[in-house]
């Protein structure tokens, strides 16, 4: 696995270079990507996935995890096909922004889990840590409390959850 950050696009072509004709197989990972309205990288990063002059080789897989469903922001007059500030053709400037999240094969979303959920996940990221010192009742009340404070309900904050009272477990 080769993790590739934003600012190293400019390499991705030579990393691809090195690693197309060896007998192994390479993921080349970029973790939290997105891009805002200025940034143009992500043109280079379409051409580079879909192979330009030169077709990605079959030893390389290229992953990235992102917050953003589409990748590189969107703002509301991406929506309106009417010219504005010069563009006449607006359409085709959104198509262009969601392309690159069509280039990666593959996309999994992971939506807000509801009350229950949540719970389900909490139990069962405490049962992989032991005694807590909380029976399930008291544990739940907690992961409420804590949700409240902490950005809702959710996986990350289930898991912050329990790394906070596992934390407290081992303090005492």
């Amino acid at each position: 696995m080769i993790e590739i950050y934003k600012h190293q696009f400019g390499l991705l072509s030579e990393v691809i270079a090195r690693v197309k004709n060896r007998n192994y197989r390479f993921m080349i990972f970029i973790d939290d990507l997105s891009f805002e309205e200025h940034e143009v990288e992500y043109k280079f990063l379409k051409a580079v996935i879909e192979g330009g002059v030169e077709t990605k080789p079959d030893n390389v897989l290229i992953c990235a995890t992102s917050n953003r469903r589409h990748l590189i922001q969107e703002t509301w007059k991406d929506r309106n096909d009417m010219e504005f500030n010069g563009d006449v053709h607006r359409s085709d400037t959104m198509e262009e922004k969601l392309s690159l999240a069509a280039r990666f094969g593959c996309a999994i979303n992971y939506n807000n889990p509801d009350r229950k959920q949540y719970h389900d996940i909490v139990k069962g990221i405490a049962s992989r840590c032991g005694d807590l010192g909380l029976t399930e009742e008291q544990l739940l009340l907690e992961a409420n409390k804590w949700e409240i404070r902490h950005g809702g309900v959710s996986g990350r904050t289930a898991q912050q959850f329990i790394n906070y009272l596992a934390g407290t477990v081992k303090q005492k």
